[in-house]
């Protein structure tokens, strides 16, 4: 029997080691420390970040910003001391519509705020920028905005799929909604 017991322990252990050592090679990407949790299977690690620095966000509510890596950044929206909402910027723009505030991360870790400007619903619609979506129900909270120049191509394509989008249209910030609201500013 201690034998038996000995021979699991022994492998227990090989294999914590095992798992040890693919976690410190999953993290072992950037030298920065950051304690932002990252499921990976049933293991949370902890993934690398350096702080960029904070924004104050249109409503008073500070955005800490985070860069994750090459065009990939994390906010955290901070109001009152506790964190109320994150986005990340992961290779695309993030959005969020936080109750009429629209915040925009961009992948290059600038993050643009502002209130007003919204359409609901699908349509076409003008938006800021002198830009045109065109808004379309895909399913529940699931909608798609083609967006169009001035001569009606689609220039971008943006998919709210139970989360919001965002994107920075050549320094117009647009976010849509799983609501079907878009809004957009300049």
């Amino acid at each position: 029997m201690t034998t038996r017991r000995t021979v699991r322990a022994a492998g227990l252990v090989a294999l914590a080691a095992a798992a040890a050592l693919s976690l410190t090679a999953y993290q072992s990407g950037s030298s920065e420390a950051s304690a932002a949790p990252v499921t990976k299977g049933s293991v949370s690690v902890t993934e690398a970040g350096a702080p960029v620095g904070s924004e104050t966000l249109v409503d008073g509510s500070t955005a800490e910003i985070t860069k994750l890596g090459d065009l990939h950044y994390r906010a955290e929206i901070v109001s009152d001391g506790a964190v109320v909402a994150t986005m990340e910027a992961d290779g695309r723009d993030a959005g969020l519509d936080a109750n009429a505030m629209y915040v925009v991360l961009g992948v290059d870790g600038e993050i643009h705020s502002w209130t007003g400007g919204e359409h609901t619903g699908a349509g076409t619609h003008e938006i800021a920028g002198g830009w045109t979506a065109e808004v379309t129900k895909l399913g529940e909270q699931h909608y798609r905005a083609d967006i169009l120049d001035g001569e009606g191509a689609v220039v971008a394509t943006m998919e709210a799929d139970g989360k919001d989008a965002g994107l920075d249209a050549n320094d117009s910030y647009i976010v849509l909604s799983t609501r079907g609201l878009i809004s957009a500013h300049v």
